[in-house]
């Protein structure tokens, strides 16, 4: 049997509990989490399932060698030990990406890559005096440099391309938002497809497609067209199928609605294309409507999640804005839990409505909140939410 080994999974800020709980439930051993990263061990049908299945993972990778350098030399001497011939066909292609944060080395990650290309390729010619190509698109083998302190460690990339490109987005709008973020946003609200979810300002549907795939148990890269684990030397074609099945065995059917909103012909569009690329047209359905004027239309618990404008890159009076959010949410969807992600913490305030959940993300470089509302409909509790916290002198509190 073979024997489990160390893989690290990398995650965008804020969302290492939910990888560290989707590594849990796929059945990964030893699940630790740090900054945007969770450590664990697997065997090598774990790192498909893991790179198949991960809804909020980057990447996968398999480290190789951890030591302790000090300089430039040393990074160059250690990268050089690797018995590279293992890993790699001279014949074959392979691209390095890298991470530098040291104080005895600099933090520039391109410096970094080739210093460390320069010892592979050194390595193969002085071993059999011919040495492998750059490919910078298409490797045949990605390895990853990290320098944290005065630690090196060198991982191959299972992955390749970031596991964000699901394969399934054809088209974009202007301030698209990342596929592992929508799915860390839908992860965190707690829905899983046993109620109503609409996304009233869904732009390409990303947040909608994500949403779909969770409530049906689709695996998240099921699109995808290449892992960077298939060109490895040790790729296991026939284990990888089997995998790939077991897991289209457990996709289920939610008969719950998934809507989308957008007031915009070719946003609705977009994700129309979007959607039909993902196979869920059957799951999914967008509508050109205008939020500010719609109103819940369906029974039963909903959840609403969106990414609405920043006015980091479109220009509108953010202030007003959000106040008709709120003004919209209040008077139109009772019974609903909103959940909605910004950077304009000012702005936010204008909502006017008590958070129930808030929550620090990064989206890009930007940091956000993702915020929860609960909109209570025809209880005491919610007269007395109206009476405690009325819409015109309501805002939000300071972080």
């Amino acid at each position: 049997m073979e024997k489990d080994f160390k893989m690290v999974a990398t995650t965008m800020f804020g969302l290492e509990g939910v990888l560290a709980n989707e590594l849990t439930n796929l059945g990964a051993k030893d699940v630790t989490e740090a900054v945007r990263s969770v450590s664990f061990k697997g065997d090598t049908g774990f790192l498909y399932k893991a790179n198949i299945a991960l809804r909020t993972a980057i990447r996968i990778l398999k480290p190789i060698k951890v030591t302790k350098i000090y300089d430039e030399e040393d990074l160059y001497d250690a990268v050089k030990k690797v018995k590279w011939e293992q890993y790699l066909d001279i014949d074959g292609t392979f691209a390095i990406g890298a991470v530098s944060n040291s104080v005895n080395l600099p933090n520039h990650s391109h410096y970094i890559a080739l210093k460390s290309k320069d010892a592979i390729a050194d390595y193969f010619r002085d071993k059999f005096g011919k040495r492998p190509n750059v490919d910078v698109d298409y490797p045949d083998l990605k390895i990853h440099i990290h320098i944290k302190n005065d630690y090196l460690t060198i991982s191959l990339d299972s992955s390749g391309d970031s596991l964000h490109k699901r394969g399934y987005r054809t088209a974009t709008n202007i301030a698209p938002i990342n596929e592992v973020l929508a799915a860390g946003m839908v992860l965190l609200s707690g829905y899983r497809g046993d109620e109503n979810f609409i996304d009233p300002m869904c732009g390409s549907g990303t947040i909608l497609i994500e949403a779909a795939m969770i409530a049906n148990n689709i695996p998240a890269n099921i699109n995808r067209k290449r892992f960077g684990f298939e060109t490895w030397k040790d790729y296991d074609e026939e284990l990888y199928f089997i995998i790939q099945d077991a897991l289209l065995k457990k996709i289920t059917s939610s008969h719950f609605k998934i809507m989308g909103f957008d007031k915009a012909p070719s946003a609705i569009q977009k994700a129309e294309a979007n959607i039909k690329a993902a196979n869920l047209e059957e799951f999914v359905g967008v509508h050109h409507v205008n939020f500010f004027n719609s109103k819940k239309e369906v029974f039963g618990n909903t959840t609403m999640i969106f990414n609405p404008p920043y006015g980091e890159r479109l220009s509108l009076d953010t202030n007003e804005f959000y106040g008709k959010i709120g003004d919209t949410l209040k008077h139109h969807y009772p019974g609903c839990s909103a959940l909605l992600i910004t950077s304009d913490i000012q702005a936010l305030k204008n909502v006017g409505l008590r958070t129930s959940k808030r929550i620090p993300l990064k989206n890009g470089d930007l940091d956000c909140r993702y915020v929860k509302y609960e909109l209570y409909e025809g209880s005491r509790k919610f007269k007395k939410y109206q009476q405690d916290y009325p819409s015109d002198n309501t805002s939000e509190t300071e972080d």
